[in-house]
């Protein structure tokens, strides 16, 4: 949280993060991915990579990379949907 304070600062345009979520406890996960969102609210694109899923929540946009190839990409709640994200994500055969 730290970490989003400053960059706020710097007042950004755009805010990258590299696993937001990585090691943190499900309760946490959940305040930084809501952090993340009222970021974004507030008109500052945010880019996120994240191997969690629940950052499909609060995307708004969102792609899918196996072996850093696009396999889906579109909005974030049509993924959530999507079988096939069960499978990229998850190394599930057909």
């Amino acid at each position: 949280m730290l970490a989003f304070g400053r960059a706020r600062m710097a007042d950004p345009r755009v805010v990258l993060l590299d696993e937001p979520s990585m090691g943190l406890a499900p309760i946490m996960v959940d305040t930084v991915m809501e952090a993340v969102r009222r970021i974004a609210d507030r008109g500052i694109a945010v880019a996120v990579v994240e191997q969690n899923a629940t950052a499909l929540e609060i995307a708004d946009e969102a792609s899918v990379l196996d072996r850093g190839r696009v396999v889906l990409s579109g909005p974030a709640a049509e993924l959530a949907d999507d079988p096939r994200l069960e499978r990229a994500f998850l190394g599930v055969s057909a």
